[in-house]
C-alpha cells in the first residue's frame, strides 16, 4: 500500500479495482469523482438481452465501453454474496437484479460497479465524498447500488448538469442533462465549502441587493443587511456550463471529456486545499488537471495507455508531471504489453516520444498512429507543420514502410517516425526504403523525412531528431 503522500502525482495504469485493493489504503482519500464508461447510447433491447460466453478481456480499448456478462460479473457476484462481504446490501441487491433482469449488459455493469463502490468506500476518510457521474440511462439502477453501498442516509444530492447541444429531431423530448449522485462517507461530516449563484432579480429588488437573515424578532421573516449579497446557495440544478465544443481548445480528442468548469465546481466545494483527490475512471484526466489548478493533491487510474498518455500531456502544460505505475520498465515488459495488446502497446509507444499524441481512435486511422507539431522555421514562428508517427509491434516489411510514406504524404505531414518494438538490423529492407525519402529542412538544419526508431531504442537512451515540438495542442497547420 501506498501513502497518500506517495499517491500524489501517481497515474496507475491497470484495472481499478486490482490497484485499489493493493495500492490504496483506507481512508487516505478526500474526494473522489469517477466517470465509469458505459455505452449510454445502445438500445434498451441490447442492453437486457441475455448473455452468456467467457468474459471480455481486461485490457479494452478507449471508448469500447459496452460490458458483457461472463467470469468476471459472477465472481463479483459471489463475491458480495459471501460471508465476508465488502458489501452484503449490495450484493443482495445485484442478485436480485440479475434474477429479475437477467445476465445482460446491464447486469454486468452494475456488478462491475458493486465490487469497485466497495473499495472506493473503503478509501474514503470519514470526512469525504463520492460524486459519480452517469446518464439517464443507468443512473436509477446506480442511486439503488450508491444507496446500497453508503448507505440511503448518506446521499446528500443527485445534481443534474443540464446543457445544450445541436439537436435532433426524435420522437421524445431532448435528452441534453448528464446526472451526478453525490454521497458522503459519514453524512454531516463530511467536507463541503458552500457555493453561491448570482441571485434572482426579484430577490435583488426585494432586498436591495443586501445579505438577508431571519428577523430575530419575527423568525417567518427575513430582514436584509447592509453587506453585498453572495448570492443565493447553488442549487441541484446546473445550467451555467457548457459541453465541449468540437473546437474549443480545451478539447483533447476523447470522447467522454467533461469541461474543467464542471471539475472545479465539485472539487472547490467538495475538498480543501492540499487534499487528495482520486479518479478511478480518469480517461483524459480533466479531473487531475482540475485538481492541480486548485492546489490539491491528485491520483487516477485508468486501463488503457491511450487515456494516461493525454494525462500526462496536459499535465506536462502545467509544469506537473506524473509517475506512472505499471507502464513497461524494460523490454520484457514491452514484449509482454505488446503481446497482451497490440492496440495498448501503439498507445504507450507514440506517448515516448516528446510532444506526440497517440489518435483517441485507434482503429481506421488510415496508417497514422500519433501527431506532433512544430514550428516550421525552429524554435518560433507562426507556421507549423506535422510529423507523424506509425508503430509496428510485430514483424516489419519493407512494404511496411512504402505504406507509411503514402500516409504520410496524405496527412500532409513533413516528417515521420516509423516505431517497431526491436531495433531493425542493418540489413533490413526498410532502411532502403526510409532512405529513399530523403531529407527535409527545417529552420536551419535538415531532418530525415522518415525516422526508423524501436522500443529498444527508447530503453537505450537513443532518442529520434526532430523538431522541437510546439506543446501537445495541435495548432492551425500551415
Amino acid at each position: 500500500m501506498m501513502t497518500p503522500d506517495e499517491l500524489h502525482g501517481t497515474l496507475f495504469y491497470g484495472d481499478n479495482l486490482t490497484v485499489l485493493r493493493e495500492q490504496i489504503p483506507d481512508e487516505s482519500v478526500d474526494l473522489i469523482y469517477l466517470d465509469p464508461p458505459f455505452k449510454s447510447d445502445a438500445t434498451y433491447n441490447i442492453l437486457f438481452r441475455d448473455e452468456s460466453g467467457d468474459a471480455p478481456p481486461s485490457q479494452i480499448e478507449a471508448f469500447d465501453d459496452t460490458w458483457h456478462w461472463g467470469a468476471d460479473s459472477e465472481r463479483a457476484l459471489a463475491e458480495l454474496l459471501s460471508a465476508d462481504s465488502p458489501a452484503p446490501a449490495a450484493g443482495q441487491l445485484l442478485e436480485s437484479l440479475v434474477r429479475g433482469q437477467g445476465r445482460n449488459q446491464m447486469t454486468a455493469y452494475l456488478a462491475m460497479m458493486s465490487v469497485r463502490l466497495a473499495e472506493l468506500r473503503r478509501v474514503l476518510k470519514p470526512s469525504g465524498s463520492i460524486y459519480l457521474h452517469c446518464d439517464q440511462t443507468a443512473v436509477h439502477y446506480l442511486k439503488l447500488l450508491m444507496d446500497s453501498v453508503f448507505g440511503g442516509g448518506n446521499f446528500l444530492n443527485h445534481v443534474i448538469w443540464s446543457y445544450r447541444r445541436w439537436p435532433s429531431v426524435s420522437r421524445r423530448f431532448q435528452r441534453m442533462h448528464d446526472d451526478l449522485l453525490f454521497y458522503a462517507k459519514d453524512a454531516g461530516e463530511q467536507t463541503f465549502n458552500v457555493d453561491y449563484e448570482e441571485a434572482s432579480e426579484s430577490h435583488q429588488r426585494r432586498f436591495r441587493g443586501g445579505s438577508n437573515r431571519k428577523n430575530p424578532d419575527d423568525p417567518t421573516r427575513v430582514v436584509a443587511l447592509d453587506e453585498p449579497t453572495k448570492g443565493l446557495a447553488r442549487r441541484d440544478v446546473w445550467n451555467d456550463i457548457s459541453i465541449i465544443a468540437g473546437s474549443a481548445r480545451e478539447r483533447v480528442g476523447y470522447d467522454t471529456q467533461k469541461p474543467l468548469q464542471l471539475l472545479h465546481r465539485i472539487i472547490e466545494a467538495s475538498s480543501n486545499p492540499e487534499d487528495l483527490i482520486l479518479d478511478p475512471f480518469c480517461g483524459c484526466g480533466t479531473a487531475m488537471v482540475a485538481a492541480e489548478q486548485l492546489g490539491r493533491r491528485w491520483c487516477g487510474i485508468d486501463i488503457t495507455h491511450l487515456a494516461i498518455g493525454l494525462v500526462e500531456d496536459r499535465l506536462r502544460e502545467l509544469n506537473a508531471d506524473a509517475r506512472v505505475v505499471g507502464a513497461p520498465e524494460d523490454m520484457i515488459g514491452a514484449r509482454d504489453l505488446a503481446a497482451r495488446s497490440a492496440l495498448q502497446f501503439e498507445a504507450w509507444a507514440i506517448t515516448r516520444l516528446a510532444g506526440f499524441r497517440p489518435n483517441a481512435k485507434q482503429t481506421g486511422d488510415g496508417g497514422i498512429d500519433g501527431r506532433m507539431s512544430f514550428a516550421r522555421n525552429g524554435d518560433g514562428g507562426r507556421e507549423y507543420g506535422r510529423a507523424v508517427a506509425q508503430v509496428k509491434s510485430g514483424s516489419v516489411s519493407r512494404g511496411d514502410l512504402d505504406a507509411f510514406v503514402t500516409a504520410l504524404d496524405r496527412d500532409d505531414a513533413q516528417l515521420g517516425v516509423f516505431i517497431t518494438l526491436e531495433t531493425l538490423g542493418p540489413r533490413h529492407g526498410a532502411h532502403a526504403e526510409a532512405a529513399r525519402a530523403g531529407a527535409v529542412r527545417i529552420g536551419d538544419r535538415d531532418y530525415e523525412k522518415i525516422q526508423l526508431w524501436s522500443i529498444e531504442d527508447w530503453f537505450a537512451g537513443r532518442r529520434p531528431e526532430l523538431p522541437t515540438p510546439v506543446g501537445t495542442r495541435q495548432p492551425r497547420l500551415i
